[in-house]
């Protein structure tokens, strides 16, 4: 008779929690505010605001959303934080010659949106690289920072990546200042469709702007 082991389950295997690690970053960055970010990002704002405006790392600091734009810890991969000054769009206060009404301060826009500033700029710097899209890392009253995928289209693992090596073809040179990644798109008006979204294809500027 074979004796039964003390650690066996009568009741089979023992159910597995079905949230993964990366669920618990994606919900502690979701409300920073509210989470161990907070305190992170105190200390983190101090070191960020004495570094180079461009910097490289070696690991990103939101793992998970780096892996869901496609990041990968390989060679040909990189990942660099970027800072850019906000606002910038206020005018001087006007003293004469003209109504109040006409003063033109109120209800202006910015063609583009700051992350997609950052990446065109992080992409100067790199020119050897695409960009493969960007993310939010935390921001003061003064600037915000963003963390910048980049990938080397002509690394041989880069196209031996059946995940990343659509970047390879040269339709996709350049796809950063052509508005092809997220946030250009968003710019773009190509986030919706159907109503509301008329004069967004195809393109802004084919409507003379008027989606902005």
């Amino acid at each position: 008779m074979v004796e039964k082991k003390a650690d066996d389950n009568e009741e089979g295997p023992r159910p597995v929690n079905g949230r993964s690690m990366y669920s618990y970053i994606s919900e502690a960055w979701d409300r920073p505010e509210d989470s161990y970010v907070k305190a992170l990002q105190w200390e983190r704002l101090i070191a960020w605001r004495r570094e180079r405006n461009f910097t490289r790392l070696d690991r990103p600091t939101r793992l998970d959303r780096a892996r869901a734009l496609g990041y990968k810890a390989k060679q040909g991969v990189i990942v660099v934080r970027g800072r850019v000054r906000k606002g910038g769009l206020r005018k001087r206060k006007i003293w004469k010659g003209r109504r109040a009404k006409r003063k033109g301060m109120s209800k202006i826009t910015m063609g583009k949106s700051l992350k997609r500033i950052a990446e065109e700029r992080t992409a100067k710097r790199y020119p050897n690289m695409e960009v493969l899209n960007s993310y939010w890392v935390g921001e003061d009253g003064r600037n915000v920072w963003y963390e910048v995928i980049l990938v080397d289209r002509h690394h041989p693992s880069v196209m031996a990546d059946k995940n990343l090596n659509w970047i390879c073809d040269s339709a996709h040179r350049n796809r950063v200042f052509r508005g092809k990644t997220s946030a250009g798109r968003k710019g773009r008006g190509m986030h919706w469709k159907g109503k509301g979204a008329e004069k967004a294809r195809p393109s802004v500027r084919a409507h003379d702007k008027q989606i902005k």
